[in-house]
């Protein structure tokens, strides 16, 4: 095969592999993009609403825990693994139109959900990585770019179906099916390692190698925002649409804000912070980027009830900082990490990461009820101004000449 056939393969094994993670990942917040609409219906209660996105957070976590001790995410063949995971999340976010809202089935039917993510977002990445040349930081952005974009889907398909959620729910579903079916297209790449042995205690050199532990600390400080951010801007820019337009077109707006900030500029903001990373150095890139959603989360929450496209502006540059330096984390990850257990170090890096998040999604409600959405978001911010200090010690250690060619 010479280069021009593998670079054809190449490209279209990634492009597909986009689609696949854009397709399957809406299922992620699939149920919290339609938490207003439940709240107006059914007078969802805050705890409940939390539960809906907290449940995914908790079964992905027991996902990847289970994943990393059995080093599955390296031993299995990561499309069938794929395959297999969004055959059973689709299933399981499809039986929510089968139960009612308030049902404590909707909590299982939500983590087990959480629970094939991670035979999908670390296993997307890996394979990623095992066709990346000079440009793992642009490669993971692109899929990290998916996961955001396809997290963020569900308010655009909120937004489109009106008031009805079933549209929501199914939508994800269905596309979930789509790449499920699709994922076999997809061809691995020659950096793949073999499959490891059994080694149980691998995943404990995540935080055993100062380097990886360095940069895992440094996606905990990111983590700590990002997924509240993504959880909870869509009732704040509601709450606050409500204080200078009717309803219905706050919960229009609302939606299409959410969208702009997490899919559109979230989007953006993952493969130019790729491309910079790349060329300029993976703790250059997370510590700009940290600076600047930090800021963002000090300011928003004094915006309530501003003007709608001020709102949105500063929604959509927060949406843009705030996951800019997600795949720089999981590309420093790969490029720190033994080649053959590439695939486990990721899925133990996200099972931290979204451990943390357990505790930040629960924390803004009853902040922002009892202090004001103002000391909610500002709240926020300490998780990624110590991330930049984890970076800084990452950037100072021998192994960050590992990092992007040696571009720290």
């Amino acid at each position: 095969m010479n280069g021009q056939e593998t670079d054809g393969i190449r490209t279209r094994s990634l492009a597909l592999l986009a689609f696949c993670m854009v397709a399957a990942l809406g299922l992620w917040f699939s149920a919290s993009a339609v938490v207003p609409s439940l709240i107006a219906e059914y007078g969802l209660s805050p705890g409940r609403a939390s539960m809906m996105t907290s449940a995914v957070q908790i079964g992905f976590v027991a996902g990847t825990l289970i994943s990393a001790l059995l080093s599955l995410a390296d031993r299995l063949d990561p499309r069938r693994f794929f395959m297999a995971s969004a055959l059973i999340a689709a299933s399981a976010n499809g039986a929510l139109l089968l139960v009612a809202p308030t049902s404590d089935w909707v909590v299982v039917f939500r983590f087990i959900t959480g629970m094939c993510m991670a035979g999908i977002y670390p296993v997307g990445m890996k394979v990623a990585v095992s066709w990346s040349r000079d440009d793992v930081g642009l490669l993971i952005g692109l899929l990290v770019g998916a996961l955001t974009l396809g997290s963020a889907a569900p308010h655009l398909f909120n937004a489109l179906g009106g008031v009805d959620w079933h549209f929501t729910i199914a939508a994800a579903s269905l596309l979930a099916l789509l790449a499920a079916g699709l994922v076999h297209q997809v061809r691995l790449g020659p950096k793949l390692a073999p499959a490891p042995p059994f080694t149980p205690s691998a995943a404990l050199q995540a935080f055993r190698q100062p380097s990886l532990r360095w940069a895992n600390l440094g996606y905990l400080g990111h983590m700590w925002e990002l997924y509240a951010m993504w959880a909870w801007l869509v009732v704040f820019l509601d709450a606050s649409f409500r204080e200078v337009m009717d309803p219905g077109d706050a919960s229009l707006w609302s939606r299409l804000g959410t969208f702009a900030a997490m899919g559109l500029g979230g989007g953006l903001g993952c493969l130019l912070g790729g491309a910079i990373a790349d060329r300029y150095g993976r703790t250059t890139l997370t510590m700009g980027a940290m600076t600047a959603s930090g800021c963002c989360a000090l300011i928003i929450g004094f915006l309530f009830g501003a003007a709608p496209w001020l709102l949105i502006l500063v929604a959509v540059i927060w949406g843009v900082t705030v996951v800019a330096d997600s795949a720089q984390f999981s590309a420093s990850i790969a490029e720190l990490s033994a080649p053959e257990f590439v695939g486990t170090m990721l899925t133990v890096q996200t099972c931290a990461g979204f451990l943390l998040t357990l505790f930040t999604v629960h924390m803004v409600p009853p902040l922002a009820a009892a202090y004001g959405w103002h000391v909610a978001f500002a709240v926020l911010a300490a998780g990624p101004f110590l991330g930049v200090f984890a970076m800084s010690r990452l950037r100072a250690h021998p192994d960050a000449s590992r990092l992007a060619g040696g571009r720290k």
